[in-house]
């Protein structure tokens, strides 16, 4: 990737966005109380995140799980999509990140729709496995750590019910994905994320690669069939 690839990718961003993203308050404010209090500058783009929603609303869910919150910008997204009466429970390891979200959520008046989680997702999951009333989820985003993709996948299918939608962010790391030599744990997982959905009979997938402010990276799509 070169500088001008990347300049030439963030303005077709900027230019997309610009005309099918309208600025939004809510949303303009969750970004600069995340920049404020230091959090990784990696929520999704303006238009990834429409397409979430548009997701979301194409899919007509009315129940959601979230896992990776982060200053809860794509969980904004997300819960707009929603019903008055629908659910989202999103699950954030730091609990400074989620303080961050829970007041970016309530600035967007979704925290009534909205539960934000903290502790390691792989010890929350088994929790709400078992929690009454809580799923099936019609929507799963998985966008956290990525050494877990293949066991976040694995909890998607136990939480979901054929129909249901599960989008995994991240999914091509640059290309890094294609290299069977690289041991990074993120591309690591990611890779075995990929082995266990291709060999999944309940889950029917593809993945996009994508280019735009946040660099080249991708999305996996799968839809659950059984």
């Amino acid at each position: 990737m070169t500088q001008e690839n990347q300049d030439r990718w963030s303005a077709v961003d900027r230019y997309i966005t610009d005309r099918l993203v309208p600025a939004d308050e809510a949303l303009t404010a969750a970004l600069a109380a995340s920049d404020t209090a230091d959090l990784p500058a990696i929520a999704v783009a303006p238009n990834q995140g429409k397409l979430l929603h548009l997701l979301a609303q194409v899919q007509g869910a009315r129940t959601v799980l979230e896992i990776g919150t982060l200053g809860g910008y794509s969980t904004i997204w997300l819960a707009r999509a929603l019903p008055a009466e629908g659910r989202l429970i999103s699950l954030e390891y730091s609990p400074a990140h989620a303080e961050v979200a829970r007041a970016n959520l309530a600035h967007a008046g979704l925290d009534k729709i909205v539960e934000v989680r903290t502790g390691a997702a792989l010890q929350t999951l088994p929790k709400l496995a078992t929690e009454p009333g809580v799923g099936p989820f019609d929507l799963v985003f998985i966008d956290a750590d990525k050494e877990n993709n293949p066991r976040y996948v694995e909890w998607a299918l136990k939480l979901t019910r054929p129909g249901s939608v599960i989008i995994v962010d991240n999914a091509v790391r640059g290309g890094a994905v294609v290299d069977a030599d690289n041991t990074n744990p993120a591309i690591v997982g990611t890779r075995e994320m990929y082995e266990l959905v291709a060999r999944e009979p309940r889950l029917s997938a593809t993945a996009v690669q994508t280019v735009g402010t946040k660099g080249y990276d991708g999305f996996l799509l799968a839809r659950v069939v059984a």
